[in-house]
Formats: C-alpha cells, structure tokens, sequence
C-alpha cells in the first residue's frame, strides 16, 4: 500500500525558510519520480519540483528556482523541499507525489502529476 506523508508546513514570514518532508511507504524511492507540487487558494495545481530517473535532473519552476531546493535520503525514504526566502504568493498547501515507474522526464511529470499523492501540508507566508 503506497502512502506519501507531507509534513513541516507552517506560519513564515517573508523571506524566512522552512523544509517539508515527505515520508513515502510501500515502496523504494529510487529509480523512481518524486515531486512535490503546490495549489494556493482559488489557483490550480502546480508542478514546484520533480525528479524523475529517467533523466535524473531536477526540474523548477520558474518562480522557485534559486529559493527552493529537492532532496531525498533513499535511506530514509523520504524527499525534502527546502524553502528559502519566502514569498507570500508562496502561501498555498504543498503536496509530494509519486510515480513507481518513471518514464517521462521531470519536467512532464511536474506538468502532468504522478499516480499517487500524498495529504498536503499548508505553507503560510505572511507580508
């Protein structure tokens, strides 16, 4: 049974940092696609940052690069989105995602999502 458990959200002020995690069950994190996507109020889903084996890089979104940062401990099983200098349009819920099987690139799957989600975890950046 798949479970993705997003966790570490919480109130920042603009320009502080946090780091979510996503703890993943069921399966192994590698060779695999992990992102973590985004939906701020009244806005739809988006793509933040993904890692698919199949390319091996890491995909950003235009509005994060250079702020926020994807990592993961296979050993852990679990993906991390460090964020630094917070935005208040970053204010939205963050969820992390995952694909058993990669066979697209990063980018598409932050474009199109990936098979299994995780409960998200609400950011709150304040001005």
């Amino acid at each position: 049974d798949v479970q993705l458990q997003a966790s570490g959200g919480g109130l920042v002020q603009a320009g502080g940092s946090l780091r979510l995690s996503c703890e993943a069950s069921g399966f192994s994190f590698g060779d695999r696609a992990i992102g973590w996507f985004r939906q701020a109020p009244g806005k739809e889903r988006e793509g933040v940052s993904c890692l698919s084996d199949i390319d091996g890089r890491t995909y950003y979104a235009d509005d994060v690069k250079g702020r926020f940062a994807f990592s993961s401990d296979n050993a852990k099983n679990t993906a991390y989105l460090h964020m630094s200098s917070l935005k208040p349009e970053d204010t939205a819920v963050y969820y992390c995602a995952a694909n058993l099987v990669s066979y697209y690139s990063s980018q598409y799957y932050c474009r199109y999502g990936m098979d299994y989600w995780g409960k998200g975890t609400l950011v709150t950046v304040s001005s």
